[in-house]
């Protein structure tokens, strides 16, 4: 099977995953439940997800536990993506290529529905016949909440805003991203090693260098797609960070630096891989998938 093959097939997995796992419109409140399945459904990368996947087939994760974890995290990514583009944070009104779901329904509901997700992602986890034992739904959900709590994701963001209009460190931009966006990319590979066999202390150490290089390799490709790419390909608004004045690696190296770190990062990710031989294939490939969208 081509990588091609291999990431259209999981993409379609997820996307079924998704379904069965947010409520039916049918189920009240039905206008919430409408406007979370508009923010997930349809749309997005899935890097998460395929991340997910590719770590568990190092650890033969089983089909509904690989899909109860992909969920949890997409779910958790999204909801941070709808909290992100309300005017109270970055105030944006394009997302996946379509209008953010305080444009497409309200504020309030966009608040509510980044809440609902994210009880969600925990309610996947946790969910009877999800294919995971209960220890195993003990871990993730630690792995998740840490991942997206205050010394993660949260924190990061909290980072991203008081740093508008300062010129931070590259240090201090690393932690900030490694936060913001690595917590989550580590969490995924994390959980999809865990969901399955137990991997060895050594394997896990391995998965988390290359969830480092892979996290940090992603948000410096995505600050070059800011000034590099359209809306239109970034199904975003492009060039928010320099109107908004946030510190970004091409603000802080310059971009041709960021393009040789960016490399650099994904050479540091497939050494990383190297105890799995041929086994760490979907891996180093989405890594490759990642940096080679600034070639």
């Amino acid at each position: 099977m081509t990588f091609e093959q291999w990431m259209r097939g999981t993409l379609d997995r997820v996307e079924t995953a998704l379904e069965h796992y947010l409520p039916g419109t049918n189920v009240a409140p039905a206008r919430l439940h409408e406007a979370m399945r508009y923010a997930v459904l349809g749309g997005g990368k899935r890097v998460r997800p395929l991340l997910c996947h590719a770590a568990g087939e190092l650890t033969n994760t089983g089909a509904s536990a690989v899909e109860a974890a992909s969920c949890a995290l997409e779910m958790m990514h999204v909801y941070s993506l709808v909290h992100d583009d309300m005017p109270c944070m970055d105030d944006d009104a394009l997302r996946r290529g379509k209008p953010t779901v305080h444009i497409q329904y309200d504020d309030a509901t966009a608040l509510l529905v980044g809440d609902a997700l994210q009880s969600q992602a925990f309610v996947a986890l946790t969910a009877d016949g999800n294919g995971l034992k209960d220890a195993q739904q003990a871990a993730l959900t630690r792995e998740l909440a840490l991942a997206s709590g205050s010394v993660g994701m949260a924190g990061g963001q909290a980072i991203d805003l008081e740093s508008v209009g300062r010129k931070l460190s590259r240090p201090e931009l690393e932690t900030m991203h490694r936060n913001k966006t690595g917590a989550l990319l580590r969490a995924a590979v994390r959980m999809g090693a865990l969901a399955g066999d137990k991997p060895s202390a050594d394997n896990l150490a391995a998965l988390d260098q290359y969830a480092a290089a892979v996290g940090l390799a992603f948000q410096v490709v995505d600050d070059i797609l800011d000034v590099t790419a359209d809306s239109a390909r970034l199904g975003k608004t492009a060039g928010k960070d320099a109107q908004n004045d946030k510190p970004t690696y091409v603000s802080i190296i310059g971009l041709e630096a960021s393009r040789e770190l960016a490399v650099q990062l994904g050479r540091d990710a497939h050494a990383a891989l190297a105890p799995f031989g041929a086994r760490g294939q979907r891996l180093a490939e989405l890594a490759d998938l990642i940096v080679n969208q600034v070639n």
